[in-house]
């Protein structure tokens, strides 16, 4: 590929990281702040207008690098500032307008391929699930407890599948509220989350 193609995957690569980390925070509040259950077909739509919008800023920075372009034009002498172009910068300038355009293109066109929507998801889902299973590790303690061993395991059990559902959970969905994280994951209901974690062993 050449510099000018080389700079658009970057680009596009840049912006599909960008799309996956917004659908993976909208899976999480969704599924553990708003206690509803994953649905791709749901989702979609989100993923399809972070696309466009994602395509919508790189348009807008194409528009500005050539007002930026047409300015500098016959201007030779030196400038006051790094924005402050010169005819000796429209040259990188013009292949900069190129390379924004090229990424909105590309953007776009995801925006309208069904296939490439549902990768963004599957993706995003996939962030997400990973998000949350890293985040409950750190948060919790999880002993394998037997029945058998623990006298009071019932009543434990029950202690801590409440602290889960009242306090960890709730902390995770705040958290990514307040650092405005958006992700697609494979997210259970917090129930499902809680009882996975801590289900009793199988006895043999």
């Amino acid at each position: 590929m050449g510099r000018n193609a080389d700079a658009i995957a970057e680009g596009v690569s840049i912006a599909d990281a960008a799309a996956r980390l917004a659908v993976r925070n909208r899976i999480l509040v969704d599924t553990i702040a708003r206690n509803e259950p994953f649905d791709p077909e749901r989702v979609a739509p989100f993923a399809r207008e972070t696309l466009l919008a994602l395509a919508a800023e790189q348009e807008a920075a194409a528009d500005l690098t050539r007002k930026q372009r047409k300015k500098a034009w016959g201007k030779y002498s030196d400038p006051d500032g790094t924005h402050d172009y010169r005819d000796r910068d429209t040259r990188n300038l013009r292949r900069r307008q190129r390379q924004y355009t090229g990424v909105a293109k590309v953007l776009r066109e995801r925006a309208d391929d069904a296939e490439a929507v549902a990768e963004l998801v599957a993706g995003a889902r996939q962030a997400a699930w990973g998000d949350v299973e890293s985040n409950l590790q750190r948060r919790l303690v999880v002993e394998g407890a037997r029945p058998d061993l623990e006298p009071d395991y019932g009543q434990m059990r029950a202690a801590r599948m409440q602290a889960l559902r009242l306090v960890d959970l709730p902390r995770l969905a705040a958290h990514r509220r307040r650092v405005g994280d958006v992700t697609v994951g494979a997210v259970d209901e917090p129930e499902d989350v809680a009882a996975a974690i801590d289900s009793p062993p199988t006895e043999s």
